[in-house]
């Protein structure tokens, strides 16, 4: 496994991904590529392939390497996003731009799927986070907005946030009461490593 703490996400990540017969680029691209990125800046990766279908079943195994905490493909995106959430908190993106995506309809809680939206929460609100820290109000307004109708309110929240700290404790609400609903708990792992950095 990899030195985490050591790792340069800019040359670590392309490796990993780039070692598939069936990658032809990994590039880097967004505020990191060109010099705006603060310290919470996610790592955003255009991915070129000749067999999308064979590179996306292999993924958990390239990426495996970096013990990413959560990582799943999501479910809003207008291509298809294949999403890393490390300790840090880092967060990296791998697009694949030549597969286009409708969005997913908004999640269902379920005991089953508890776990995968605490992942897409504490990854969405990391990137809102980004956007706030970059002055970026309309795109923080609509985020907020979009997380309210495919995620926080299909877990019962009624009113929409109208700041990350509110859609925090809104989730936070949320996912207890189903919790106890449905017996079950999970794991604080990925909240322990992303809250503390929501509230700088």
């Amino acid at each position: 496994m990899l030195d985490l703490d050591a790792m340069d996400v800019a040359t670590t990540l392309p490796a990993l991904v780039a070692a598939h017969a069936a990658v032809r680029e990994v590039r880097l691209v967004g505020s990191r590529a060109d010099g705006r990125a603060h310290e919470l800046s996610d790592w955003d990766f255009i991915v070129e392939t000749d067999d999308f279908e064979r590179v996306a079943r292999d993924l958990p195994e390239l990426v495996a390497p970096l013990r990413p905490l959560a990582e799943q493909w999501d479910r809003y995106s207008n291509d298809a996003c294949y999403m890393l959430m490390l300790r840090g908190p880092t967060k990296i993106d791998l697009f694949f731009p030549s597969e286009p995506r409708e969005w997913a309809p908004a999640w269902e809680a379920t005991p089953e799927t508890l776990a995968a939206i605490d992942h897409h929460f504490w990854d969405w609100a990391l990137w809102l986070e980004q956007k706030r820290r970059h002055g970026s109000r309309a795109q923080l307004e609509k985020g907020l907005g979009d997380m309210y109708e495919v995620l926080l309110h299909p877990l019962g929240v009624r009113e929409r946030p109208a700041s990350m700290a509110e859609a925090v404790d809104a989730y936070i609400a949320a996912r207890a009461e189903l919790e106890r609903r449905f017996d079950v708990r999970v794991s604080r792992e990925l909240e322990d490593e992303a809250r503390p950095a929501l509230a700088r």
